[in-house]
C-alpha cells in the first residue's frame, strides 16, 4: 500500500487525525506523522507514536530515530535530514487539519518548521484539508492562498458546514470526518502520480442503492420508511475508497455526498427500479442497500386530502414490484448482486436464508432491526452476512465499518465466482481435447 506523511497542524480538529491515522493503517498503509507544535498542545506526539510504532517529529532540529523510515522499511544506514528524507519515501503529503497560518506559509514558500520545510522539498502530491473558523476559512486571504496552492497542483479538501469549535458557533470551517478525508488521499493516490500499489477493487463499477422509497397518498402525504442511507452511503464511500468506480441510487438521503461517487435521486420504488435496470449493464457489483417499499397506496390524490368533514382515511394498498428479484434474474453471469433483509426479531436468520435462495443473490446482508441503537436511522450497525457457503456475523460497529467487512465479503464471493468460471474453462478445455 501507500507511505503517508500526515501532517498535523494546531487546532481543534488535530483530535481527528488520530482516528484519520489509524483508519489508514487498518488499511494497510504506512504512516508518519509531523505536528506544528501548535498540534502538540492538541494532541500528544505518544498518541501517534503508538499508533503508527514510528516517531512522530515535531521540529527539525531534533533527530528521527527511524531514519526516515516508515513502518515495515529497514532503516537506513545513515542519519539523514529528517524532512528531505521523509518526504523523499512519502507517496503523499496530506495535511489534515490544516491550519490558515500554514495554508499561508505553503502559499508564501515559507519554511519555518518542519512541516513546511517538508512540504516546500515535496515531489509527491499534496492534499490539504483545511478546518478552521467559518470567518477565517471566509477570508479573501485565506482563499487566496488556496488558489495558489491549487494552481501549484495541490489537492484542496473543502471543509463542512456544521458546529464549531467556538460554542454556538456555525459555519463552513469543519474538517470532514477520517473516512472522507481518507477517501480523498487514497483518491490522490492515483497510480499514475506515485508508486502507489492497486487497490482491490480497481478496475471495477460498483452500484449501490441507498436510502427509503416513498409512495405517495397525495400531494403532501407519502407512504414511507424509516431508512436514513447511511449504510448504502458508507458503503459507496467504501467502494471508491477501494478503488471502485462507484454510482449511487438514492432514494430520499438527505446526507454528505463524497466526491468522486456519481448520484442519482429517486423517490418512489417505480422510480429506483427504472435506475436500478438502467445503471445494471453497466456495472459489476450490486449492492442493494435501499429499503424499498413493499406496497404503494393503489391510487394517490393529485391534490391533497383534507381533513375537515372526514371521519377517517382508508387506503388501499397494491405490492409493488420486487426490484431485487428483479434484477437478480435479468443479470449476467458475471455480475455480482448482494442483497440486504432487514428483518425483526425470532426467525431472522431463516427468513434472510429463504430470501438468499429464492431470489438468487451472491449474499445477503441480515439486519435485525430489533436491536436497539442500530439499524434505521441510527450511526452503528450489527449484521449477519450470508452466503451459499458462509455465515459471518459482524458485531456492533459504526457503519463505514460494517462496509468494510461486507465490501470484505463481496470480494470474497468474487473471488471464488472467478476461481470457479476458471476451473469450468479449464475442464471444458481438458474435455474438447
Amino acid at each position: 500500500m501507500a507511505r503517508i506523511l500526515l501532517g498535523v497542524c494546531g487546532g481543534i480538529a488535530a483530535y481527528k487525525a488520530v482516528e484519520l491515522t489509524r483508519l489508514a493503517i487498518v488499511a494497510g498503509h504506512s504512516v508518519r506523522v509531523i505536528q506544528t507544535e501548535a498540534a502538540e498542545r492538541f494532541v500528544g506526539r505518544a498518541t501517534f507514536e503508538g499508533i503508527t510504532g514510528a516517531p512522530a517529529l515535531v521540529t527539525e532540529w531534533e533527530r528521527d530515530p527511524a531514519r526516515g523510515a516508515y513502518p515495515g522499511d529497514p532503516a537506513p544506514d545513515h542519519a539523514p535530514i529528517s524532512h528531505l528524507d521523509l518526504v523523499g519515501r512519502a507517496d503523499i503529503l496530506a495535511i489534515a487539519p490544516a491550519s490558515a497560518n500554514t495554508l499561508a506559509k505553503l502559499a508564501g514558500g515559507i519554511a519555518d518548521n518542519l512541516l513546511t520545510s517538508a512540504a516546500l522539498a515535496l515531489r509527491a502530491p499534496l492534499l490539504l484539508a483545511p478546518a478552521m473558523n467559518d470567518r477565517m476559512w471566509e477570508h479573501p486571504a485565506t482563499r487566496a492562498n488556496l488558489g495558489i496552492l491549487s494552481d501549484r497542483g495541490a489537492t484542496v479538501l473543502e471543509p463542512e458546514t456544521g458546529a464549531l469549535a467556538s460554542r454556538g458557533e456555525w459555519g463552513a470551517g469543519r474538517l470532514p470526518d477520517p473516512p472522507v478525508v481518507l477517501a480523498a488521499i487514497e483518491s490522490a493516490l492515483a497510480p499514475s502520480r506515485s508508486g502507489y500499489a492497486p487497490r482491490s477493487l480497481d478496475g471495477l463499477r460498483v452500484l449501490v442503492t441507498a436510502g427509503g422509497t416513498r409512495e405517495p397518498i397525495d400531494a403532501v402525504r407519502f407512504v414511507g420508511n424509516r431508512s436514513s442511507g447511511r449504510m448504502g452511503f458508507a458503503l459507496a464511500e467504501e467502494a471508491a475508497r477501494r478503488g471502485a468506480e462507484t454510482s449511487v441510487i438514492a432514494a430520499n438521503v438527505d446526507l454528505r455526498r463524497a466526491g468522486g461517487i456519481r448520484y442519482r435521486d429517486v423517490v418512489t420504488a417505480r422510480e429506483l427500479a427504472d435506475a436500478t435496470r438502467a445503471e445494471l449493464a453497466g456495472a459489476d457489483v450490486l449492492l442493494m442497500a435501499a429499503a424499498v417499499a413493499d406496497f404503494r397506496p393503489a391510487a394517490a390524490e393529485g391534490a391533497k386530502i383534507e381533513k375537515a368533514g372526514r371521519g377517517g382515511l382508508a387506503l388501499e394498498l397494491e405490492p409493488t414490484e420486487d426490484v431485487l428479484s428483479a434484477v437478480a434474474q435479468e443479470r449476467r453471469s458475471d455480475q455480482t448482486v448482494v442483497g440486504f433483509a432487514a428483518e425483526h426479531g425470532a426467525g431472522a436468520l431463516g427468513r434472510a436464508r429463504a430470501k438468499l435462495a429464492r431470489k438468487r443473490l451472491d449474499a445477503i446482508v441480515l439486519n435485525d432491526v430489533s436491536g436497539e441503537g442500530i439499524g434505521f436511522e441510527a450511526e452503528d450497525n450489527a449484521v449477519t452476512i450470508l452466503t451459499a457457503e458462509e455465515e459471518r456475523d459482524v458485531p456492533r460497529a459504526s457503519k463505514p465499518e460494517v462496509a468494510r467487512a461486507i465490501l470484505d465479503a463481496v470480494e470474497s464471493v468474487r473471488a471464488g465466482a472467478g476461481a470457479r468460471r476458471t476451473a469450468a474453462a479449464g475442464s471444458g478445455a481438458s474435455e474438447a481435447r
